[in-house]
């Protein structure tokens, strides 16, 4: 008879490719991760792996064994969400997924306050820019700037999100010419042109070559501080480019680029009580911050 925990081990086989990486994952000695592939090859009486230099590569059986897995672990997720779902108590634990800059400019002070207000639901807070799988339960709800929501999540879009140009306030006061300017400056970047594709298609569309982008960096706390160092010129949303110290707008806003933060959860989970407070709480607190994410202030010498 197999349990759950074979299938468990040999899926942590199969992602890691290695019998160290398994461990790793699992939190057990390589010496268990072996003795137990042994008794599940045992069992089965056939071979899960092929066993080379290169590492372990899975068998016909031990494929069939890993889409089994993957099928069962994706059943479990969906009775934990719907579980989860018809919970309306407002207690337990919440996990909320954002990026840096929306947690450090945003989402602080609205964490601090819906804590004040729900003391019983406890946050576990995942900061990271890769847009986490709601579905598989990796965070019950998002904070995301994006420019479009998901057809597959329920969302609230709170607000549009301004960018412009940006540069070190040695800048300060100039009249950037958005026709003529950007070809003449070096330029900081975000590192995945994909995740952020209309910053890109900007500077393209404006003549910046490849050449003058001398810094890209995957997040934009790092394009941020980039800039207050003078390494060059960036596009960044307004709320954040104003708030960061050393830094001056040089554009107006440019609406070709402007944004929406929105807050979405799983479908399976809006009717769960602490699911629902949380994004009632967090929708009214977060308007009322719209004015600093829509426009930004005036600045000298920007038209």
């Amino acid at each position: 008879m197999l349990s759950w925990d074979d299938f468990v081990y040999v899926k942590a086989i199969a992602d890691s490719q290695s019998l160290v990486g398994a461990a790793q994952s699992l939190g057990v000695t390589h010496s268990t991760v072996w003795r137990r592939l042994k008794q599940i090859e045992n069992n089965l009486r056939s071979r899960l792996f092929n066993r080379s230099k290169s590492g372990y590569t899975l068998t016909p059986c031990g494929e069939d064994m890993v889409r089994l897995a993957d099928s069962i672990a994706e059943d479990i997720t969906v009775f934990e969400r719907r579980t989860t779902g018809q919970d309306v108590r407002r207690s337990g634990e919440l996990r909320i997924t954002t990026n840096d800059m929306v947690l450090l400019h945003l989402l602080t002070d609205v964490l601090a306050g819906f804590r004040r207000a729900y003391p019983e639901i406890t946050l576990d807070i995942i900061v990271s820019n890769t847009l986490l799988n709601l579905s598989k339960r990796d965070a019950d709800v998002a904070i995301r700037a994006t420019y479009q929501g998901s057809r597959s999540l329920v969302g609230r879009c709170i607000s549009p999100i301004a960018w412009a140009v940006f540069g070190a306030n040695s800048f300060d006061g100039m009249r950037f010419n958005l026709s003529a300017d950007p070809m003449r400056h070096t330029w900081v970047a975000f590192a995945d042109d994909t995740a952020l594709a209309r910053p890109a298609k900007w500077l393209n569309d404006h003549g910046v070559a490849e050449s003058q982008i001398v810094y890209k960096v995957n997040t934009l706390l790092g394009i941020a501080e980039a800039v207050a160092n003078d390494i060059g010129l960036a596009l960044l949303p307004c709320y954040i480019g104003e708030a960061t110290p050393g830094i001056a707008r040089l554009s107006p806003p440019l609406p070709e680029l402007e944004g929406q933060l929105w807050i979405v959860a799983h479908p399976d989970l809006k009717r769960s009580g602490r699911v629902g407070a949380f994004l009632d709480f967090c929708e009214a607190e977060m308007v009322k911050r719209c004015a600093s994410i829509c426009y930004s202030s005036p600045a000298e010498g920007v038209p």
